[in-house]
């Protein structure tokens, strides 16, 4: 529902005032929903991204996306599409992300968009809505998808923030979500593991979702299902750009259950996407022969236990 040019660039050191002088700039098309389905075209899966697109900014989104031969449906809409701004600091390694809020949609360009999902979905085996909620986007939209994908029979994975995930009450078949995320989700602090398991199944036992997958970044994940609880071990990595590496994971681990996969081994699959993502600037798409080679390297999870968290709590 929010789409952005994500414009990427580098220079030596960020000084506040000063004038800093950067490299070449990169563009490429972004936003959770539309990152997902880049990942998932590469993988080899038949995709179709749908969103909202307005002004000079989102006639480049299209442009590029064309240009990555990813179909897509998008909704015209009056406002500008959002850019988000990366800038690299070679001197340090450090990344400074900047995230705009993106444009203020109608409530008849809400429609659209739904009325361009469910003609979208009717074909569709996963749908996936991913990213923030533009302004003035109701907080239960995402909710309304859910409701949309359970009376079409679809399969909802939904990776989402602040009120687009506390609104959801049901629906979901797998949840992906940063610790961060979580927390906010259950407003716990969630220090241990133990606890972050606890909330994970705190969400499927009050029927939010059947799946919860905690990402864990540089510590791999955790996989929690109504009577089982799995932690991933996460891929070594040198430092990398870490944009996009969530949405590699969320689009690998569609990847694989389309492909009928358990889901641990999905899971495995979208951790070697994740840290795939770590060896391409900005967020540009890795070759599938990367994932591959990483996904080989990808242990078995460890068994966490078939507690009944909620109980415990």
């Amino acid at each position: 529902m929010n789409p952005a040019l994500d414009i990427t660039t580098s220079v030596g050191v960020v000084r506040p005032t000063d004038k800093l002088r950067c490299s070449a700039t990169r563009y490429d098309p972004g936003g959770g929903g539309i990152n997902v389905a880049r990942i998932a075209k590469v993988l080899g899966s038949s995709v179709l991204a749908v969103f909202p697109a307005g002004g000079s900014h989102g006639g480049l989104v299209m442009s590029l996306l064309s240009e990555a031969d990813v179909r897509f449906r998008h909704v015209p809409v009056a406002a500008q599409t959002r850019e988000s701004f990366t800038v690299n600091e070679t001197s340090t390694g450090q990344q400074y992300r900047f995230v705009l809020p993106g444009p203020e949609l109608t409530a008849l360009e809400q429609e659209q968009c739904l009325d361009q999902l469910r003609v979208a979905a009717q074909s569709a085996e996963v749908v996936v809505a991913s990213g923030s909620l533009p302004p003035g986007v109701p907080a239960d939209y995402y909710q309304r998808v859910a409701d949309l994908c359970r009376q079409l029979g679809v399969k909802l994975i939904l990776d989402t923030s602040g009120g687009g995930l506390q609104h959801i009450s049901s629906g979901v078949f797998l949840l992906k979500a940063s610790v961060r995320e979580l927390r906010e989700c259950v407003g716990r602090r969630l220090a241990t593991e133990s606890e972050q398991l606890e909330a994970a199944h705190q969400l499927i036992d009050s029927g939010r979702a059947q799946v919860v997958v905690v990402s864990l970044g540089s510590y791999g994940a955790l996989l929690a299902t109504r009577h089982a609880s799995q932690r991933f071990p996460a891929v070594p990595m040198p430092g990398g750009s870490g944009v996009g590496a969530g949405d590699a994971m969320v689009a690998a681990i569609t990847v694989g259950l389309t492909h009928g996969w358990p889901l641990a081994k999905s899971v495995r699959y979208g951790i070697a996407a994740g840290a795939a993502m770590l060896m391409t600037p900005g967020t540009a798409v890795f070759e599938r022969a990367d994932i591959e080679r990483l996904f080989e390297l990808v242990a078995e999870p460890a068994e966490v236990g078939t507690n009944d968290f909620a109980a415990e709590a």
